[in-house]
């Protein structure tokens, strides 16, 4: 008896799903624990497993949007003992007439952004081999199949020869639609000018939750610098012995973590979020990183960042980004968070003003570094600047904490030690 794949929970506050992709064929055989499609979700991705080995039937096409706990397909196990029988007691007769049939293709395991890849380029998934867990096929084996094609491409293309521009026909223009604005004629260039994409689940959820954002917080961002020469000198004289013992690199982004955390301690207001007309006040650190990934901007937190040390912070991060970028984030992983940290620096933004992740009540932005001259004492020198952004909601938290919050941050990063002695 076929034996129904459902739509699995993935979060308390999901309720549907989107099908984006069946990775088996119907009627292909699978595995028990075998992952069969990819369902997207507002939050995630999650993978969606063959609950016995058998047949696979599809139930619902890929684009369907299907509610949490509905059937999308079917594994019938007796079909796999039917197609294995045959085998075992040889051909009847008339199987024998029947002509042979070609194997079914095995379809390999994708990455999400691997998938995406190959679609754009049109490189069929079959003919690449994966080099991830598993055999999975991730987004560089697609790019290495790309540039083979296009060195082989250039290397059997024959030599054209140059044309007799006597001889040569005179090319036809192409058609162009005209059109006229006021008294100026104009003529559009021939082809396609805009494409028609779908909005994928994430993407309008975060385009909601930013509206949200706008309408329903009192936004106000204040803005600081700070001189990063101490992190980088402690982290130009220990970054060697600190991977050496604990396998992981160190960055700004633990620093920030923790001076983040020590300011959240000493104005405790920007670590609480509004319920109606009360003030929850949250006496735990569940830090936010945002991280930009191909299919949108995500926030995996960092839970109990007080309690963990440098290395922790950094492997976790590490750890987050890397489930983010290759659609593996849970919804477990995104929930949740009292305050959250984004770096727009690494991408060259100099200052922006942060939107708030509510209900969170304050955000951290960082930006990139640029040596600038500046007065130390009675001299003018040259160091590596930063400046800083907190955004924060007005309606919970007044402008005086707000500015003392972003100095306590500026503090704990110019003088790194006071992480240590937590003054």
């Amino acid at each position: 008896m076929p034996i129904e794949i459902k739509v699995p929970s993935v979060g308390e506050s999901v309720t549907e799903g989107r099908i984006s992709r069946w990775l088996k064929p119907d009627g292909a055989t699978v595995q028990r624990d075998e992952t069969v499609c990819e369902l997207e979700t507002d939050k995630a991705t999650a993978d969606v497993p063959a609950p016995a080995t058998g047949v696979l039937r599809h139930g619902a096409k890929e684009g369907d949007t299907v509610a949490i706990g509905a059937v999308i397909g079917s594994v019938d196990p007796a079909g796999a003992t039917a197609a294995r029988a045959p085998a075992a007691n040889g051909p009847t007769s008339r199987q024998a007439d029947r002509p042979p049939t070609i194997p079914e293709k095995k379809v390999p395991v994708l990455m999400p952004a691997a998938r995406r890849a190959s679609e754009e380029e049109g490189i069929d998934p079959a003919t690449l081999t994966g080099t991830g867990k598993g055999g999975r096929i991730l987004k560089e084996d697609v790019q290495a199949a790309v540039g083979q094609v296009s060195s082989l491409s250039k290397k059997d293309a024959p030599p054209v020869a140059s044309p007799d521009p006597k001889s040569a026909p005179s090319p036809l223009p192409p058609t162009k639609p005209a059109g006229q604005v006021g008294n100026l004629s104009y003529e559009r260039p021939a082809g396609s000018r805009e494409t028609r994409v779908r909005m994928s689940g994430i993407r309008q959820r975060i385009a909601e939750r930013l509206v949200q954002s706008q309408q329903t917080t009192a936004t106000l961002t204040t803005f600081n610098e700070c001189d990063m020469s101490a992190i980088m000198a402690l982290r130009e004289k220990f970054k060697d012995k600190f991977k050496e013992k604990h396998g992981v690199g160190l960055g700004f982004m633990s620093f920030f973590v923790k001076a983040a955390v020590e300011a959240l301690k000493a104005f405790p207001t920007a670590n609480a979020r509004i319920d109606g007309a009360d003030i929850v006040q949250q006496h735990f650190y569940d830090v936010g990183v945002a991280v930009s990934t191909e299919r949108g901007l995500m926030v995996p937190i960092v839970r109990d960042a007080d309690r963990m040390s440098f290395a922790d912070i950094e492997k976790k991060i590490g750890e987050l980004a890397v489930k983010a970028r290759d659609g593996k984030i849970t919804v477990t992983d995104l929930q949740g968070g009292t305050f959250t940290i984004t770096n727009g620096g690494v991408f060259g933004s100099l200052l922006s003003t942060p939107i708030l992740n509510p209900p969170q009540a304050a955000i951290l932005g960082m930006h990139s570094i640029q040596k600038r001259p500046i007065a130390v004492g009675d001299q003018v020198v040259i160091r590596p600047m930063m400046y800083l952004a907190l955004s924060y909601d007005h309606r919970l938290i007044d402008g005086r904490e707000a500015v003392q919050f972003l100095v306590r941050v500026k503090e704990c990063v110019e003088a790194p030690e006071r992480l240590l002695l937590e003054i």
